[in-house]
């Protein structure tokens, strides 16, 4: 096929069409994988308050110099991060009034806002997600 001139210019804009479809697609699953990060790091951040916590429950509950170190540890790994909540518990979840004793269960949730950087994807707004965790207190509680 000969070709004629001008054609040149066909393939570079076919190019810079196809291009920019592919990058917003590319920044798209770039953007829904730190979503996903964000909500493992929170799950992670809610299994390491609640453990910390059951160890070092304080009172009132989540209040030991232990169980702030972890949430600022965790700040730096979750952004975003807001307080948690603390509620002491029975075995099947139900609360429990009053001071949590060796043997009850601390229950830790905890939230962070995530909100997309790809424009199509920040249409949709910011979103919360939200992830809690429970772990019994130790009967050997350290002060």
């Amino acid at each position: 096929m000969e070709r004629v001139r001008g054609d040149g210019g066909q393939a570079t804009v076919e190019f810079a069409l196809s291009v920019l479809l592919f990058l917003t697609m590319l920044c798209g699953v770039f953007d829904l994988g730190r979503g996903v990060y964000t909500n493992n790091a929170l799950s992670e951040a809610a299994r390491e308050v609640a453990r910390v916590t059951s160890v070092h429950p304080g009172t009132p509950l989540g209040s030991s110099a232990e169980t702030s170190a972890a949430i600022n540890g965790q700040r730096g790994l979750v952004p975003n991060l807001r307080t948690p909540s603390y509620s002491c518990v029975d075995i099947d979840g139900s609360a429990v009034s009053g001071t949590c004793y060796p043997g009850y269960w601390v229950k830790v949730t905890i939230r962070a806002s995530w909100s997309p950087v790809t424009p199509l994807l920040a249409l949709a707004g910011s979103f919360d997600f939200a992830a809690s965790s429970s772990i019994q207190i130790s009967n050997n509680v350290i002060p």
